[in-house]
């Protein structure tokens, strides 16, 4: 089997272009990632989530050790089969939906006891039972276990989440062993304390992981916050290896990130918008329930090329949005999902010709501009 590999081909300040290589394919750098949290990016095809650009799916290993579990998973074919996905998948720790979800939790050193939020159940995730679930889904990149704290929090509390996070992280290491094909990444955490910041990347670096995510990060501290943070982060980072920001985000948010240096992102943005009737595109975001759209006949917009903008008028995604008909979600969230990935193709083919200031100064001038009033 060969290995996993971070090729890097072409910088722009600190924006990178590159190439992630895995048995299963490659990933095109900056990428964003769909999030197929119970295995399945929700209202969308496998085939249909290729087809919009992506070339990484995320699973979540929260979820699917609750419902079917990872061992039928595993029994199945493991996650690639289950949910019918070639392409590469990473998979979350489960640390964050531990901390944002269940339901009477119990935080120590050896790991998390809670309830199931679906039926009360109790379970417990450590290091050690997070990297064997993500090894039973079969996940191409693995995520280390970490806590996560909602922001604000203090000084304090962020250190003291901090280093159990890295004394997490090692125990995530060792437990994941050797795997050729496989890829473990280590997750830097300290809210927006620059000092824990710099002692996470060099905890992490210490340890050694194939690839290193920024965590806690998109958890309420609003964006001006969190780009002063990745404004340093990502330099604390090994240069040759990827770079990942978890649950980021909008697309501003993405486009700042990219600047900064990341390489990676995922976010259920795109997905929930189309289930909730928000399209994201070139001028912002369209709410097609607004009774505006009820007698346009234009696409959401005019310079996309999905089905949605294709095939179909803003009536019509209005109209099907309010008789609560399904293809409603449909449409909407292969429009977001593939606009999404037209920023990423844009961004990195000008990160190739050294043209991303440009690019950015016109990805803002037609936001600025707005939705384009009825007919």
């Amino acid at each position: 089997m060969s290995g996993f590999s971070f090729t890097l081909r072409a910088t722009d300040g600190a924006a990178r272009r590159g190439i992630i290589t895995t048995p299963r394919g490659e990933i095109r750098t900056p990428a964003f990632m769909p999030v197929g949290t119970a295995g399945t990016v929700k209202a969308m095809l496998p085939e249909s989530v290729r087809a919009t650009g992506a070339d990484i799916l995320l699973g979540n290993t929260y979820h699917l050790m609750l419902r079917p579990g990872a061992e039928r998973v595993a029994r199945l074919g493991g996650l690639h089969r289950f949910m019918n996905w070639e392409g590469p998948i990473l998979t979350d720790s489960g640390g964050f939906q531990v901390m944002s979800l269940a339901d009477l939790r119990k935080l120590t050193e050896d790991g998390v006891t809670f309830a199931s939020h679906i039926d009360g159940s109790r379970h417990m995730l450590s290091p050690e039972t997070s990297m064997e679930i993500q090894r039973l889904l079969g996940s191409d990149i693995v995520m280390a276990f970490d806590e996560c704290p909602a922001l604000p929090a203090s000084h304090e509390r962020q250190a003291e989440a901090m280093r159990l996070s890295m004394r997490w992280a090692q125990r995530s290491r060792d437990a994941f062993g050797d795997r050729p094909g496989h890829a473990l990444f280590g997750i830097m955490q300290g809210g927006v304390e620059r000092d824990l910041r710099e002692e996470s990347a060099a905890a992490l670096r210490g340890i050694g992981f194939d690839g290193y995510a920024i965590g806690g990060l998109a958890v309420g501290e609003g964006q001006e916050a969190m780009f002063g943070v990745l404004d340093y982060a990502t330099a604390l980072l090994p240069a040759d290896q990827p770079r990942y920001l978890m649950g980021v985000g909008k697309p501003d948010d993405i486009v700042g990130a990219v600047q900064r240096g990341v390489d990676m992102m995922d976010c259920v943005l795109p997905s929930r918008s189309g289930r909730t009737g928000q399209a994201w595109t070139r001028h912002g975001v369209v709410n097609i329930k607004n009774a505006r759209h009820a007698d346009d006949p234009r696409p959401l917009d005019d310079a996309c090329t999905c089905p949605a903008c294709r095939s179909y008028s803003r009536a019509y995604l209005h109209h099907v949005f309010r008789a609560g008909e399904m293809i409603s979600g449909m449409l909407l969230t292969w429009h977001n999902l593939h606009y999404y990935q037209q920023i990423m193709g844009e961004m990195r083919a000008a990160i190739d010709t050294g043209s991303l200031d440009a690019w950015v100064a016109r990805f803002h001038a037609e936001r600025a501009e707005g939705d384009i009033p009825p007919l």
